[in-house]
């Protein structure tokens, strides 16, 4: 039986002391497990994501109920930098690469809690050997790149601290299908070699397809959670995430219906 690796335990989260953006989140990662987190912009994926890597304080938030453990230890107020350390690793929405760098001085920035420098190199041509693409800029500035390379480079820079978990926000935002279903592919061959991810995701049919497990946030509440390919195979989930009406095709015809109807939980 898999063994827990991040529990989120009914967290509230509150930014400026007035704005309650997260109300009860309580979700499960397993050791060597892909979850996916679901919903819509301003559902609340991003802020439970900073919450697990304690990114909140950047941004004048603060968990003000519940806890957060990874390894079985309380992590609610840990800081980024210890996190880092001890595993998790989190890739932003936008992925933030330093435009007037190179792709590998990039990708070396992650290694910054690492203290010998030949595993590093060692590190390195292991995020090559995944990400091919930027083999070939590797010296090219990352503000040159597409932003399918990018999101490599930002991937390959959070493989660069040997993470345990990886909290992985957005990762098809912008990209054509194609570049979206090859680094989904690379998350799942960096998981069958012990990466543990947390995606949140609007795309839901990739993100189930690759996943174990989803949760669906909405509105800063977890409103339903199953194997991937359950929530895939829900009707409800179908119509409300993924467009998909009783006959197989689209469903938007009526819209204010649409909006409204929110999977059961039966």
């Amino acid at each position: 039986m898999s063994k827990s690796l991040l529990k989120v335990n009914n967290i509230e989260v509150v930014y400026n002391h007035v704005i309650l953006a997260l109300r009860g989140v309580t979700l499960d990662v397993e050791e060597g497990k892909v979850v996916s987190l679901l919903g819509a912009n301003g559902s609340g994926k991003t802020t439970t994501l900073k919450a697990c890597s304690n990114l909140l304080h950047a941004e004048r938030g603060a968990i003000t109920k519940g806890s957060i453990e990874y390894q079985d230890k309380d992590i609610s107020n840990t800081d980024a930098y210890n996190l880092v350390k001890d595993g998790v690793v989190q890739v932003l929405e936008g992925r933030h690469c330093f435009s007037h760098l190179t792709v590998e001085e990039n990708i070396m920035t992650g290694s910054f809690i690492r203290e010998n420098s030949k595993e590093a190199k060692q590190d390195l041509e292991r995020v090559y050997d995944h990400f091919e693409r930027i083999r070939i800029r590797k010296k090219s500035l990352a503000g040159f790149t597409s932003g399918g390379e990018q999101q490599m480079i930002a991937m390959g820079r959070a493989l660069m601290s040997r993470p345990k978990l990886i909290l992985l926000d957005e990762p098809s935002m912008g990209l054509a299908p194609q570049l979206v279903e090859e680094i989904f592919a690379i998350v799942k061959a960096l998981n069958k070699e012990g990466v543990s991810f947390l995606i949140a995701e609007q795309n839901a049919m990739v993100a189930l397809k690759y996943a174990d497990e989803g949760y669906l946030i909405e509105n800063g509440r977890v409103i339903l959670k199953g194997k991937a390919q359950e929530l895939l195979d829900r009707p409800d989930v179908k119509e409300m995430y993924l467009g998909i009406g009783d006959e197989g095709q689209t469903s938007f015809r009526d819209i204010k219906y649409y909006h409204r109807r929110k999977p059961s939980f039966s």
